[in-house]
């Protein structure tokens, strides 16, 4: 499944919604913590490509197709920059510049590859099979960032 992205910030609200409304037969329940985390991803990637590139991009979502409780979902970001994503440091008063490290913290793999003129930046949320204790068991928790909670999958 793929969406196109034009270079405009409203873009990002609009992915996020593409993606909840995928998640439907994929067996990921919309209110699953991979759900969530899975929509913070999309918003980070997309916002990246929108703000940083100033280029168009393309979304890419894998889901499960609902019998497989232990898939992986990957998400992808290609757009047509040749800049390196760079992942910054910044103070706790910065209203940006967290979401590399966001992507770095929330997902179980991510990377990026140079593609053609452009390059594509992935990252990947294992789904596991253990009800009631999946976070638990699948190394989820709480990621700490500059001082800010945000719940891991």
């Amino acid at each position: 499944m793929q969406l196109d992205i034009r270079p405009d910030p409203a873009e990002v609200g609009r992915a996020r919604r593409w993606a909840r409304s995928r998640l439907a037969g994929s067996g990921i329940e919309p209110d699953e913590p991979i759900a969530e985390t899975l929509i913070l991803l999309v918003s980070e990637l997309v916002t990246n490509a929108v703000v940083h590139t100033g280029c168009p991009a393309v979304l890419c979502l894998s889901l499960p197709d609902g019998a497989d409780e232990g898939a992986t979902v990957r998400l992808e970001v290609t757009d047509r920059s040749d800049r390196a994503p760079v992942p910054r440091c910044v103070d706790g008063d910065a209203t940006g510049g967290r979401g590399l490290a966001l992507v770095d913290g929330l997902a179980d793999r991510w990377g990026w590859s140079a593609e053609g003129t452009g390059k594509r930046i992935w990252c990947e949320l294992d789904r596991c099979a253990e009800p009631g204790g999946a976070a638990a068991a699948c190394g989820g928790g709480t990621v700490t960032y500059d001082g800010l909670a945000y719940e891991a999958v």
